[in-house]
């Protein structure tokens, strides 16, 4: 700020009393703390080589995202706190010029480092004990990827701070219910229970480690006592956003006890009677904001990048200083411009070719991003995956809902299965196959992975564990492989040329990888997950739950809900969405709604009205982020997903809800599709989504209602004359 004002100049005692008053008048310029590790292990085996934050999003390091979102947001100072591989993250804010931004209008960024810290509440007390920051600030983690506006959030924080100076911390929050099968929400989190104060918005209660095994949680009777009406959430994402006063900085410091954000820092000032402290929260309505925290959620923000929810973070608008620019074409289908792309070949819908990839004859690469400098072969199927820079695929590979790191090099006719992560430079050998939710590295596992707090150091030389080789592995050939150990203690199949260590799964097994992996979850799990609701449903009676309050009851307490079908479209909609991204596999898409409306007591005819909804509502997205008109992406849309449509409209009935939500929509959510009503209804009428028999009963209901209720009928009079004159033919036929 001091630079500032002296850059002004002007000359004499006056104008520097002019900038002195001035500078009292200014609001202290907006800070960020951004932490650079994770203090996790879930991204390993890859971090033990590069830092989480500098793993590539689509092509662009993750914390390219977080501070090209701070700087729109209106940062003006942020600091970097990196630990492990720090030396990465300095080298890349310095490469990529952030480093170096200063001056109004840009954001300066300043790294933090430390060796010593080993939680992110070790890495706050580095940056007390620094005296950088200076007023209320931004805590954001380097995996958090947004596009909202901070203004309203950062208002009600001052707001509040004047009227009671204990409200020390806002959370951004936003609607993410998770699935009623798996407990989970579509970044592959388990879901928290949140109490919130309706009027205040005061966080009243916080648990993400809520066990879903009963159907009930406990509150602290003093909550209860003490707030005479609040809401009870399991339908909140936390976006790992804060708006914090100073005073966070020193409740840290004051207390050591304080190593995790949320499960001792929030839980502890939650349960502090004495200081008194409170936390807040502000719900995102509108913007999209997620935080990266295993590869369940890197697939899917991945596909919400390509998808555009985080417009202006999308391929084709920012890019950093190492990666070429994408053009976007049709169907989601991003390119740089030096693809080399056989005429045999083909890209599907919702994928990414990074710059000096070839991609050879007879190529599918589906719903996948390919990075820079990558070499393809022929008959190649790569599906749903990720693949990064430089990797080598040769002729007749497949690889399935999997990540594959730079170097990587799959020789001819390997097979990678679904929810395999495949670290850097490992090589898989021909024709081998590498078995689902298998973790390869060439850097053998560590043995001091007990805490989920413990920092990613690439230290292989403290305590390393006998890693298994890949003797799990099976050939595609006829001749079995032997393992085989060389001089530098890394493991070969033999004659296969594999080499690297597969990584155990900890406690749980490779049978729990798929709650937080790149794969769908398998229909069989699914099947398990939706019998168990049904079961629970059936066997349920009063003895087995805690007393539920009469409707009627005149408790002081009273815990505020949501109409039960909203909830429902809204769950229907966000599963949809990851069906929609490759996140739910299309032929389990129908288990998880039918585990939806089990779990509502609804009927099959609700879900026709919600699927469709979802069904036209990605068209209008779809409208909105290209070229083509809302007609055209509607018809690719409503002839994409024809079949699931036709699953929920087995009746008449259940075809005049479909008719009747569309009406709904066009008066109501989405009035862009009111003047094309008469167009759509033939092509819903084409792809037998409703008959003949429905369009007729749904006009004749229309006969004697308001004139305010046929306008839709009016509108598509034309088509029902034709209908009419038809089946007038047809019975003249008969006759």
């Amino acid at each position: 700020m001091s630079k500032k004002s002296r850059s002004r100049g002007g000359g004499g005692a006056g104008a520097a009393a002019g900038d002195d008053h001035e500078d009292l008048a200014r609001p202290p310029p907006l800070q960020a703390v951004l932490l650079a590790d994770s203090f996790t292990l879930k991204f390993r085996p890859i971090t033990l080589e590069r830092p989480k934050v500098l793993l590539p999003l689509v092509h662009m390091p993750m914390i390219e995202y977080t501070l090209t979102w701070l700087e729109s947001a209106g940062v003006d100072e942020a600091f970097v706190f990196c630990c492990a591989h720090s030396h990465q993250v300095k080298e890349y804010l310095e490469k990529s010029g952030w480093a170096e931004k200063a001056g109004a209008g840009s954001m300066a960024v300043t790294a933090v480092e430390s060796h010593d810290a080993i939680s992110a509440g070790d890495a706050l007390r580095v940056i007390y004990e620094r005296g950088v920051i200076h007023g209320d600030f931004i805590l954001i983690s380097g995996d958090t990827i947004s596009n909202m506006s901070l203004k309203d959030a950062l208002q009600e924080h001052m707001d509040r701070k004047k009227k009671d100076p204990l409200a020390v911390m806002t959370m951004i929050i936003k609607h993410s219910k998770p699935s009623i099968l798996t407990h989970q929400t579509r970044l592959g989190n388990d879901e928290i229970v949140m109490a919130i104060d309706p009027e205040t918005k005061e966080l009243l209660y916080y648990e993400d480690r809520a066990d879903n095994s009963h159907l009930y949680v406990t509150i602290d009777k003093d909550i209860l006592t003490n707030n005479p009406s609040l809401q009870l959430h399991n339908d909140m994402e936390d976006c790992y956003i804060d708006i914090c006063s100073p005073e966070v900085l020193s409740l840290f410091t004051d207390n050591f006890d304080y190593q995790h954000l949320r499960r001792h820092f929030v839980k502890g000032l939650l349960v502090d009677d004495i200081m008194g402290y409170k936390i807040y929260t502000h719900e995102l309505r509108s913007g999209y904001a997620a935080r990266i925290d295993n590869f369940r959620s890197y697939d899917t923000v991945s596909k919400d990048v390509i998808q555009r929810w985080t417009y202006p973070m999308v391929p084709d608008v920012i890019s950093s200083g190492d990666c070429s620019e994408s053009r976007l074409h049709r169907q989601g289908i991003y390119k740089a411009s030096d693809v080399t792309l056989s005429h045999s070949a083909q890209i599907g819908a919702n994928s990414v070719v990074g710059s000096g990839t070839r991609i050879g004859d007879h190529c599918k690469v589906l719903n996948s991003v390919i990075g820079e400098g990558c070499k393809i072969g022929k008959n190649v199927l790569i599906n749903g995956s990720y693949i990064w820079d430089n990797v080598i695929i040769e002729d007749g590979c497949k690889v399935s809902n999997s990540l594959v790191c730079g170097g990587v090099h799959l020789k001819a006719g390997a097979i990678v299965e679904p929810g395999c992560v495949l670290s850097f430079n490992v090589e898989v050998g021909k024709n081998v196959g590498v078995p689902a939710h298998s973790k390869v590295s060439l850097l053998p596992q560590p043995s001091n992975e007990d805490s989920d707090e413990e920092l990613e150091y690439a230290d292989t030389n403290s305590g390393v564990t006998e890693s298994p080789p890949f003797s799990s592995m099976r050939s595609n050939g006829d001749q079995a492989t032997v393992p085989s150990e060389d001089e530098s203690g890394t493991f070969e199949i033999g004659t296969c040329g594999v080499v690297g260590y597969i990584w155990t799964s900890g406690d749980t097994g490779i049978l729990e990888e798929w709650r937080q992996s790149i794969a769908p979850i398998p229909k069989e799990k699914l099947e398990e997950l939706q019998h168990a609701v049904s079961e629970d449903d059936g066997s349920e009676d009063e003895s087995n739950n805690p007393t539920q309050p009469d409707k009627d009851d005149s408790s002081d307490i009273a815990v505020e809900d949501d109409d039960p079908f909203s909830k429902f479209e809204k769950e229907v909609e966000e599963t949809f969405q990851r069906a929609l991204g490759g996140g739910v596999n299309r032929d389990n898409l129908i288990l998880e709604i039918n585990g939806l409306r089990l779990a509502y007591s609804l009927q099959h005819a609700d879900c026709a009205g919600a699927v469709f909804y979802s069904v036209m509502k990605s068209a209008l997205v779809a409208a909105q982020s290209t070229n083509d008109t809302l007609l055209k992406t509607t018809a690719e849309a409503l002839g994409k997903w024809k079949d699931l449509l036709r699953n929920y409209t087995k009746t008449v009935d259940e075809e005049m809800e479909i008719l009747l939500k569309f009406e709904e929509m066009c008066q109501e959510t989405t009035k862009e599709f009111s003047p094309l009503f008469s167009k759509i209804l033939p092509f819903l009428y084409d792809t037998e989504v409703v008959s003949e028999d429905a369009i007729m009963r749904w006009a004749e209901e229309k006969e004697h209602a308001d004139e305010s209720d046929k306008v839709f009928v009016k509108q598509s009079e034309a088509f029902i004359q034709w209908l009419k004159e038809a089946e007038e033919e047809d019975d003249e036929e008969e006759e």
